[in-house]
């Protein structure tokens, strides 16, 4: 280690020059004790852990810190080069770059989720273009597979390679998709657009979090994080009417090509900002050297099969894939038919194997789920929750909703898209309320409960009022509920996983976040297109009348000739309103059944104070929460001592500029006037 700076008292080395004495002061060696006697010293952070531990008796919550909050061994290991760039890129931030690089982010959210509004209202004709409207959900499968599986992939190039490179490929490989969708001449090349759409989608998702989790405190993050959302309190009304204008004055074609060239324009303030910070931090000699400068192909390759977790990646990839998308083509096969079982089989070992792989540290060293994962229940629980949170959208909100009102209750696709959006719109708010309140109160798990109680309300009201005899109100009223119940739960839940994990686990942890999120969305459409495949076309030829019952194949495939064929009250449309009306009923009975265990789950997790939870951040970061602290298994620490430390970890950061957790451990420094300075503060 570097000599400290010198002062009065002369020039030393905190781990040669110092010494701890019995009460757990730290001195200069070489210099007397009378001479020191005046002088207020600071404790080091061990010394003061061990005091306060010592002075403790221990407590069952002591063991669940320990147990959910351990020093692992990814913490103590050299952080990876694309970490390390975003650190020394963070340490010349200055608050403007900091604010334009927001701003990109601001633009760049505002083109995503109006493209997000837009096209959603667009899908169902293009499936129909090709005569597959019931292969909707696969696509949607499809989409919600690849988000699941892209995020632990996106999050290690940003580790491996840097911020900059993540976010630019994120943007290429979005544009990709968006060309493929507009150019697709089938219902599999529209499919298989969404692999790229998707990848590039949530990549910039988890990078955007990412980014925001490095440069803001844990306090004010949660309120942070919202940000990228503000502009669906806009977008939710003017997607659907540009869809709608694009549906009646171009084709669905052109909804998909125009943000190959809206997208990169939104990216280019980050991307420039990223660019310039970066070059600047090169100039500085900041940057590290490239891991893969000097090594041959093949080394190259085995360094990235274990710090990307390849394998275990494609386990989790292939196991969903294989039991996801075969289980929404349920119609017209069967499930003794020997390929879908094979599948299906298949994706269950890849699974199963998942965990055991993650395990262990010989093949997965750099696992996507770091193994001390397994062992925190508030993560557990909150991964758990993920999952039947957005199963049970995937079964209320999308996919077939706007099908629904499209056809039973004959609505433009303008005003569908906008009652299918309150969701969007009302958990938009509320998530921003949510946040102002955890930022005042310091806790997040009540909201969590409260927000799932409320979901799961709103779900059994759309049981009761999501019929063909309800008006647009009631249908419109039970939407917002379920909005408000999501905006709540969802990223407070997210903020408690974020706080229940050390620093250098926050990335692997948001990601997991996440990917079940995404894979909840996957499961939800396939549970909700394997009901519909199930039941409208067998539900068609049952009550359509004898001259058109031959027309149930293409009444079932198109969504055009369904909601436009024949007119309300015609016996032909009160068939297909009927066999559509049976079928939600029975997807949105699953829905309550999904979301449910949301409310035990949040129960589970551990209710943080989070401004005594320190994880370190570099640079100018939004906020300014890092005046309390709980160190691993260590406890709650008072609040002069908070104090201290805060002090200490300002001061080592001016000196070094260095963020390092285990360095702001280190140091230890006598300063004149720190008494003075403590009690001022």
């Amino acid at each position: 280690m570097a000599a400290g700076p010198p002062n009065q008292y002369g020039t030393f080395t905190p781990d040669e020059a110092c010494e701890d004495t019995p009460d757990g002061m730290t001195i200069a060696r070489g210099l007397q004790a009378d001479s020191v006697r005046d002088i207020p010293l600071r404790r080091t952070r061990s010394a003061l852990e061990k005091a306060h531990r010592a002075s403790r008796t221990p407590s069952r919550d002591d063991d669940d810190d320990q147990l959910e909050r351990p020093d692992t061994p990814a913490s103590m290991e050299s952080a990876q080069v694309g970490v390390q760039r975003a650190e020394a890129i963070a340490s010349t931030w200055t608050k403007t770059a900091l604010y334009v690089a927001y701003l990109g982010i601001a633009l760049t959210a505002w083109a995503t989720s109006l493209e997000s509004q837009t096209t959603i209202n667009l899908a169902v004709y293009a499936t129909s273009a090709f005569s597959a409207h019931s292969l909707v959900s696969t696509v949607m499968v499809v989409h919600g597979v690849v988000l699941s599986v892209a995020k632990p992939p996106m999050s290690k190039i940003a580790d491996v390679f840097g911020r900059f490179e993540a976010f630019s490929l994120s943007v290429f490989i979005y544009v990709i998709g968006y060309i493929q969708q507009a150019s697709a001449n089938s219902v599999q090349t529209y499919a298989a657009a969404q692999i790229f759409y998707a990848a590039g989608s949530t990549g910039l998702q988890i990078l955007v979090q990412i980014f925001i989790a490095d440069t803001s405190d844990l306090l004010n993050r949660s309120l942070v994080a919202t940000l990228p959302d503000v502009p669906f309190l806009i977008n939710v009304w003017v997607g659907p009417t540009l869809a709608d204008a694009i549906l009646t004055n171009l084709t669905w074609r052109w909804g998909y090509g125009i943000w190959a060239v809206v997208l990169p324009v939104a990216f280019m303030p980050l991307a420039i900002t990223l660019f310039l910070t970066q070059r600047k931090a090169a100039a500085r000699g900041l940057l590290p050297p490239s891991p893969f400068k000097d090594k041959a192909i093949w080394q190259v390759m085995k360094s990235l099969w274990f710090e990307m977790d390849a394998f275990g990646l494609l386990l989790i990839c292939a196991g969903f894939s294989l039991i996801l998308i075969p289980l929404t083509i349920s119609s017209g096969t069967s499930y003794n038919d020997p390929n879908k079982a094979a599948m299906l089989v298949v994706g269950a070992i890849c699974l199963v194997g998942f965990p055991f792989w993650e395990s262990s540290k010989r093949l997965a060293p750099r696992a996507f789920f770091p193994r001390t994962l397994f062992r925190n229940r508030t993560v557990l629980a909150g991964l758990a929750f993920a999952f039947f949170y957005f199963s049970a959208f995937y079964l209320s909100v999308l996919p077939y909703f706007q099908s629904y009102l499209l056809v039973v209750h004959d609505l433009p696709v303008a005003t569908a898209g906008h009652i299918t959006q309150i969701f969007t719109f009302s958990a938009t708010i509320t998530s921003i309320l949510g946040s102002l309140i955890i930022k005042y109160t310091k806790r997040y798990r009540a909201l969590v409960t409260i927000g799932a109680s409320v979901y799961v309300l709103g779900l059994i009201c759309m049981i009761f009022f999501r019929t063909q005899e309800s008006s647009l109100v009631t249908i419109g009223a039970a939407q917002l509920i379920v909005g408000i119940g999501g905006g709540l739960c969802h990223g407070p839940a997210q903020l408690g996983i974020q706080a229940s994990v050390s620093h250098s686990e926050v990335g692997a942890a948001t990601a997991a976040f996440l990917t079940l999120l995404e894979i909840g969305g996957a499961v939800g459409s396939a549970i909700s297109g394997a009901i519909w495949s199930g039941n409208v076309l067998p539900k068609l030829e049952q009550y359509l009348p004898p001259e058109t019952r031959d027309r149930a194949a293409d009444i079932y495939g198109s969504i055009r000739l369904a909601s436009e064929g024949w007119p309300m009250g015609d016996p032909t449309r009160e068939a297909i309103n009927l066999a559509y009306q049976e079928t939600m009923t029975k997807i949105l009975i699953v829905a309550v059944c999904m979301a449910t265990p949301c409310i035990f789950l949040s129960l589970i997790m551990k209710d943080y104070k989070l401004d005594e939870i320190k994880q370190a951040v570099a640079g100018v970061v939004i906020g300014n929460a890092q005046d309390a602290t709980t160190s691993n298994g260590a406890g709650t620490l008072s609040g002069e001592t908070r104090r201290l430390l805060a002090d200490d970890d300002d001061e080592y950061h001016e000196n070094s500029g260095d963020s390092s957790t285990e360095q702001s451990r280190q140091a230890i420094m006598p300063i004149p006037g720190a008494e003075e300075q403590r009690k001022r503060a």
